[in-house]
């Protein structure tokens, strides 16, 4: 796993749980997903490690394709 993308996914990790609470507590029926490129999602996403912080954490992910500029997946 690269030292970098694992720093930056516990970055985004620890920010998509505090904005989730926040989330809890203003607006409870809204839901909040993590955006990731595709490229991402078929690569760093696919470690075990990830794959379990996601469904451990219950993060719903937002796959997106950078160049179409468009939504390729909404996964919950």
């Amino acid at each position: 796993m690269n030292p970098s993308a694992i720093t930056d996914f516990h970055a985004a990790l620890g920010q998509f749980l505090n904005y989730r609470l926040g989330l809890q507590i203003t607006e409870s029926d809204r839901p909040l997903y993590l955006a990731v490129t595709i490229d991402t999602y078929k690569t760093f996403f696919q470690e075990i490690f990830v794959q379990e912080a996601v469904k451990i954490y219950q993060v719903k992910l937002l796959v997106y394709d950078p160049l179409k500029e468009e939504i390729v997946e909404w996964k919950n």
